[in-house]
């Protein structure tokens, strides 16, 4: 169906129309000019992203679904960096006309898929057109009792530097999409240079059996068996909302923390600097998935550059004193993995390699102004 034929109004009211409140907090949902919340007792946190068509996401190899989950997960995830629960969410879309209804249903099947997992009301947004591609702004708004909330700058010298999950694997999914899709394109340029030229010869019958071969070109689908697992942490990036609420049942209050969207080396610089200190991070400690160095090998790329640049990995990075050092080692069986330690700022920020050697950490992850 034609957005145009639903209108503004119409197409909010079509793709909210399902939608039940679940916290307390959120008062009054879509519906009026405001939403309404109410937090008597916790500090309210608010996190919002912009994802631009041809910067953040390309159409080529993500779904509308997927686009919808992984845009609600990147905001969810901000609040959990912070050591806070998330509670509700707006989202506003400009669209261009090659979309229809129905690519924004499964837009918002995707964003409330993510919502219901950790019980997210959406509360607002707005609709309008755009000229220029997609563009998606969504707001997440998170609770945190005053005590709890961890910031980028509570870091201490000796505190243990800890991840969670594993690194790399979402670039490594990137640079697989974008190679075939190098790929795809290459062939499709192919034939269309040699349908041109049995044109212009003249030639009906290549001609037609070119245009059949682009045919089945277009149906084409690449073969991933054996990297699914790097696809989905691209596609289908989950928020660590699970490590939060361990952390918080073995009483373990982070010094600071922030999730891995733009890459550990731009992480890390990012609570050392406003920390004022600095860090010794172990290459050997570093987790990274057995699909992740295949695939980086195949690529003829450091693993461990991919891991600490790569970016999208949405796994935390906290630090935490010295003395939980014993309960993060029974963690370890959930994805918990000390990797350095915090040392005074004089010490800079430095990756020690397998050898032993030492090299400065340097900000190369994800620069969307880049």
């Amino acid at each position: 169906m034609e957005i145009s034929k639903l209108g503004e109004f119409g197409l909010i009211d079509h793709i909210t129309k399902d939608i039940t409140l679940r916290n307390k907090s959120s008062v009054y949902g879509v519906g009026d000019d405001c939403a309404v919340m109410h937090y008597p007792d916790t500090e309210v946190l608010v996190t919002t992203d912009m994802l631009m068509e041809g910067v953040h996401f390309d159409l080529t190899y993500i779904t509308m679904l997927e686009l919808g989950y992984k845009a609600a997960v990147e905001n969810i995830s901000d609040v959990f960096a912070m050591n806070g629960t998330p509670r509700q969410m707006t989202v506003s879309l400009a669209v261009g006309k090659r979309f229809k209804v129905e690519d924004i249903e499964d837009f918002y099947r995707g964003l409330k898929g993510a919502c219901d997992k950790w019980n997210v009301d959406i509360v607002g947004g707005d609709t309008t057109s755009s000229f220029t591609g997609l563009a998606i702004s969504i707001t997440c708004v998170g609770e945190a009792r005053k005590c709890d909330i961890v910031y980028r700058n509570g870091a201490k010298e000796s505190d243990l530097i800890c991840v969670t999950g594993d690194l790399g694997a979402a670039y490594m999914g990137l640079q697989l999409l974008e190679r075939e899709k190098t790929v795809y394109y290459h062939q499709v340029d192919d034939l269309n240079k040699k349908i041109r030229k049995a044109k212009q010869e003249g030639n009906d019958a290549l001609v037609k059996h070119l245009q059949e071969q682009g045919a089945q070109l277009a149906s084409f689908q690449p073969d991933f068996a054996g990297r699914e697992y790097l696809l989905q942490r691209q596609l289908k990036p989950e928020a660590r909302g699970d490590i939060i609420n361990l952390l918080r049942e073995h009483n373990i209050q982070p010094t600071a923390m922030m999730d891995i969207s733009d890459g550990l080396s731009s992480e890390l610089i990012h609570i050392c600097k406003q920390s004022h200190c600095g860090c010794r991070v172990y290459e050997k400690n570093i987790p990274i998935d057995y699909q992740t160095a295949v695939m980086a090998e195949e690529l003829n790329m450091n693993v461990i550059t991919a891991a600490m640049n790569g970016g999208e990995d949405y796994e935390l990075l906290f630090t935490c004193s010295i003395g939980d050092h014993n309960k993060l080692n029974e963690l370890e069986e959930h994805g918990i993995k000390q990797i350095g330690y915090i040392t005074k700022e004089a010490l800079g920020t430095r990756l020690v390699s397998r050898d032993g050697e030492e090299f400065d950490i340097t900000a190369q992850g994800w620069n969307p102004l880049r």
